[in-house]
């Protein structure tokens, strides 16, 4: 199997630190609202690794953090008059209701930074006795970059470049710093922020230090696997390994994994361009598993349009899989015969397409070729179960079909779920039907949405809906 990596620039066989186990840390979403698009893409991108790790014997350690203090989590707490923390849970919770969604599985740990202040305050003293850090005069740490030779490493950025780029910008506080490249590894509390206690000022950590604390505590100071967006190779994974190198004196992660860039449209997603989409909005006009089936459809090293089209597409491929398997089922359950010598035949004859399946992950976890071989394993199953085929034969076939897909994290039921969409265009339809006076089909609209369990109710604001 292998793998690209993002410190090398290229494929790398996947060797990992202890036979048979691996140890992944994936950066977490920062929690102050709703999940956008632009997130789950590695959420699904390395759930989908983990999975096929799994499948291939190893036990993983998976960890995924949630920042859960930050200047957007407190801006959004004095706009709404409430705590960060009560912020900061609200969003968990419904980040957490996403993920289930897109049938991410949770991870073995998901630590929150609040958590973790004591362990962030350890590194930090011992990075100032190492002589990586220094306090300045009111209380803020900083990291000393000009002491880590390797700094660029990963970004693959040259230091001289580095400087010289900063010393052309005003950064905030750098007349306190030994060099425009020294970055905040704590920082004084400002009026009305959360803070804590250290041995320099009340204050709070820098976000860099949150993940290279939680990652060695919950992985140990070395890990195989870290993974995350491609925007966050510089400066955030950069910086988690000058920390976590200096700290601790060895390579702190063997392979680095970065999911290229989502754009909307071709553009790229911005609240200011009003393309910002969030998960929960998608899961009004679709099925998250659609989503999910979306982001894998590409090479996660490949920039990604999202677009109504390649939903809709999406869509229907989805569906294609769906029915070949809930066609699979029917058979299975109806027919009782055991499988024909000639079955026998065609059922190792589909053991090729896991073989193709498997080559496509072993590639660097090439999604699109995965999905490929599915596809033709549903078209090689819609080809050869007939009428006279054996309930054995088809209930072999689904096994492979369920196991492919469930390494992709696809559900191969089909929901009977109706979609917040769905459920407002039949109230316009039944609010149609009553201004023309067609009663029975206004009837008939409301009964089928009690079937589904939507109870509808008509007050003076219009027609309202919940869920049973």
């Amino acid at each position: 199997m292998k793998i690209y990596n993002t410190l090398t620039r290229r494929k790398e066989e996947f060797v990992p630190l202890e036979e048979g186990k691996v140890r992944m840390y994936v950066c977490g979403p920062t929690v102050y609202n709703l999940i956008h698009i632009g997130n789950a893409r590695p959420m699904i991108v390395f759930d989908t690794v983990r999975r096929y790790l799994e499948h291939k014997g190893y036990q993983v350690n998976y960890v995924s953090n949630f920042t859960d203090v930050d200047d957007k989590i407190i801006k959004k707490a004095i706009e709404e008059g409430v705590s960060a923390q009560e912020i900061s849970e609200r969003y968990i919770a419904e980040c957490k209701k996403d993920m289930e969604g897109m049938n991410i599985l949770p991870a073995t740990t998901h630590p929150k930074a609040t958590e973790e202040i004591d362990g962030m305050i350890q590194m930090i003293q011992t990075l100032i006795e190492k002589d990586y850090a220094y306090a300045a005069e009111d209380g803020t740490v900083y990291f000393r970059v000009k002491n880590f030779k390797e700094y660029g490493k990963l970004s693959h950025k040259n230091l001289d470049d580095l400087q010289s780029g900063f010393r052309s910008l005003k950064v905030s506080g750098e007349d306190q710093k030994e060099d425009a490249l020294d970055f905040v590894l704590w920082k004084p509390k400002k009026e009305g922020e959360p803070y804590w206690e250290s041995p320099w000022c009340e204050g709070r950590p820098g976000w860099h230090i949150e993940c290279s604390v939680m990652s060695k505590k919950y992985l140990g100071e070395q890990i195989d696997i870290h993974a995350g967006g491609e925007d966050l190779i510089f400066p955030h994974h950069e910086n988690e390994i000058a920390q976590s190198e200096c700290c601790n004196g060895k390579i702190f992660a063997k392979y680095w994994m970065h999911n290229a860039f989502l754009n909307i449209d071709n553009k790229k997603m911005s609240k200011s361009l009003g393309n910002f989409r969030t998960v929960r909005e998608i899961s009004q006009q679709y099925d998250l598993q659609v989503l999910r089936f979306f982001m894998l459809s590409a090479h996660y090293r490949s920039p990604l349009n999202f677009s109504a089209d390649l939903m809709e597409s999406s869509k229907n491929a989805l569906d294609r899989i769906l029915e070949a398997a809930g066609r699979l089922r029917d058979k299975k359950e109806a027919e009782p015969k055991r499988v024909s010598p000639e079955e026998e035949k065609l059922l190792e004859e589909a053991q090729g397409y896991v073989v193709k399946f498997e080559d496509a992950m072993d590639d660097d976890f090439n999604t699109a070729d995965a999905i490929a071989a599915i596809f033709e394993l549903v078209k090689f199953s819609n080809t050869h179960v007939k009428e006279e085929s054996s309930g054995a034969f088809a209930s072999g076939l689904l096994s492979i079909l369920e196991e492919l897909c469930g390494i992709m994290g696809i559900i191969t039921e089909k929901k009977e779920e109706i979609l917040d969409q769905e459920i407002e265009d039949l109230i316009a339809e039944r609010q149609a039907a009553r201004k023309a006076k067609n009663f029975a089909r206004a009837d008939e609209i409301r009964e089928e949405l009690l079937k589904k369990g939507i109870i509808l109710k008509d007050t003076r604001e219009g027609v309202k809906w919940q869920r049973a």
